[in-house]
């Protein structure tokens, strides 16, 4: 790929595969657990429990999207955009896994599991507003309900999520 089309290529707007949003989420979360700044595709393996092959075919997604970067058999090493969008999917996983804990009770295994699947339909819109309602912001107009009350009615009333496969 020339410069001018990978410039191109990193300005356009990513939109991965959940599959592949967990890849990029692997690599972060490898990256910053031993404070590497690259990482083994074996590590990658272990970490989601699949085989290297599998890990190999989506670092070739992730390097065409321009998110990584790696030398033949070397090891992996996120680009900028690739460390900014691994953080916002690991940002949605981490917001929603604390809700489903903190505000739901639900079971920490489970809770992991459920939010896993649920950062890749949920919105970063919706992200960024569940996690100023975790910490007690309402930006509602005035005369809305306080925080404590707003979170009282979306517990009282539930939350649905879709999962589609």
């Amino acid at each position: 790929m020339d410069e001018a089309s990978q410039e191109k290529h990193i300005e356009e707007p990513v939109h991965l595969a959940p599959a592949h949003e967990d890849y990029i989420e692997a690599l972060v979360i490898i990256e910053q657990s031993e404070h590497v700044d690259e990482v083994r595709s074996v590590d990658v393996a272990k970490l989601l429990g699949v085989s290297k092959a599998s890990v190999s075919k989506a670092l070739t997604v992730l390097r065409d999207a321009g998110l990584v970067e790696q030398r033949r058999y070397g090891r992996v090493h996120l680009t900028p955009a690739g460390t900014a969008y691994g953080m916002q999917v690991w940002g949605r996983h981490q917001t929603l896994r604390r809700f489903l804990i903190d505000d739901l009770g639900v079971a920490p295994e489970v809770a992991n599991e459920e939010a896993c699947r649920m950062e890749h339909v949920v919105s970063q819109d919706t992200i960024d507003k569940l996690s100023a309602f975790l910490h007690g912001e309402h930006g509602g107009s005035e005369g809305d309900e306080t925080s404590e009350e707003a979170r009282r009615e979306a517990l009282e009333g539930g939350v649905t999520v879709k999962f589609e496969k």
